[in-house]
């Protein structure tokens, strides 16, 4: 299995991944809406034999309330084929892209996900720093996790997305 950057070609197989994984378009939308957007993004992909077999997409979120120079990515969406699923392709998807934003100088990353899911990564539930989703969702749902140790320390608010995702 290869994990890298999306290309041009892949955007077809990526969207049949999210829509297959979500069994919706939804998610599959704000892909192709975010990468339409103009906004920076980081889409990586996970490929076997040729084929996209997962998909994972980190968008920059703004931490509103507190004035601060944070650089913070959402995580959305994350989608592996059902028959790929269970074969550690989302886990290698999500460490992948930690490290490559990581890499890009992002300070921490937030996760509306799966509570059994994410602490796996390292994410927390956000509250435990302050720190809310614009969405009304559980509070363990909506994790942080801290790619710059203590950079987080004194910085609470709440996360706003991009304007793309009030339409899923």
């Amino acid at each position: 299995m290869n994990i890298r950057e999306e290309v041009p070609s892949d955007i077809e197989m990526i969207w049949e991944v999210n829509t297959e994984a979500f069994e919706t378009e939804a998610e599959a939308s704000l892909v192709n809406a975010l990468r339409n957007s103009g906004c920076t993004y980081l889409s990586l992909v996970a490929e076997t034999e040729n084929k996209v077999v997962g998909h994972i997409l980190f968008t920059p979120v703004e931490l509103c309330g507190n004035d601060n120079n944070l650089k913070i990515m959402g995580l959305a969406p994350m989608a592996v084929l059902s028959k790929y699923q269970n074969k550690g392709i989302g886990s290698k998807l999500v460490q992948a892209g930690l490290e490559r934003c990581r890499s890009l100088g992002y300070d921490a990353v937030v996760v509306l996900g799966h509570p059994n899911y994410y602490p796996k990564f390292g994410f927390v539930p956000s509250v435990t720093y302050g720190i809310k989703s614009e969405y009304e969702v559980p509070a363990e749902v909506f994790m942080i996790l801290e790619l710059v140790p203590g950079s987080l320390k004194n910085h609470e608010g709440v996360i706003k997305y991009h304007e793309a995702f009030n339409s899923v």
